[in-house]
């Protein structure tokens, strides 16, 4: 059985609580083609598409803090459009399209872990609400 290199994952199942952009797409850069005088962005290898980088917070209130914030990298012709913020929230709810991880080895030090980056195909308004994390039961009165 070959395993590919790209899992699909369902945007529901990776994010469970729903994901919030914490800034704009932005283009990522292509470190081995790119100089100092002439920053060159990055190309998917796989669909030949321009990769853009989208920051989030994961809303899951679980989330350690170390895992809350990440970027997930986005494949598109043309810089991907946020959907519009909705009024009183801080960060702009986001869901990615066609999302897939892969698996990589990081290592810090003396440690190493395995952490996950995320691709996705699009970026765009949520299309059902977020899950609601479960009440807090009341203490029984003494």
């Amino acid at each position: 059985m070959a395993m590919p290199r790209r899992l699909p994952v369902p945007f529901e199942v990776a994010f469970p609580y729903g994901a919030y952009a914490v800034g704009e797409v932005q283009p990522v850069r292509d470190y081995d083609r790119s100089t100092r005088e002439n920053v060159v962005q990055a190309i998917d290898p796989d669909t030949g598409l321009l990769i853009w980088s989208v920051d989030i917070v994961d809303a899951d209130p679980d989330a350690k803090k170390a895992t809350r914030t990440m970027s997930v990298k986005v494949g598109a012709k043309v810089q991907p459009v946020l959907p519009e913020s909705l009024p009183g929230l801080p960060f702009t709810p986001v869901e990615f399209v066609n999302l897939s991880a892969t698996a990589y080895i990081e290592q810090n030090g003396d440690f190493s872990k395995i952490s996950w980056s995320l691709r996705a195909s699009d970026v765009r308004a949520p299309s059902r609400p977020a899950a609601k994390p479960a009440p807090v039961p009341e203490k029984a009165a003494s």
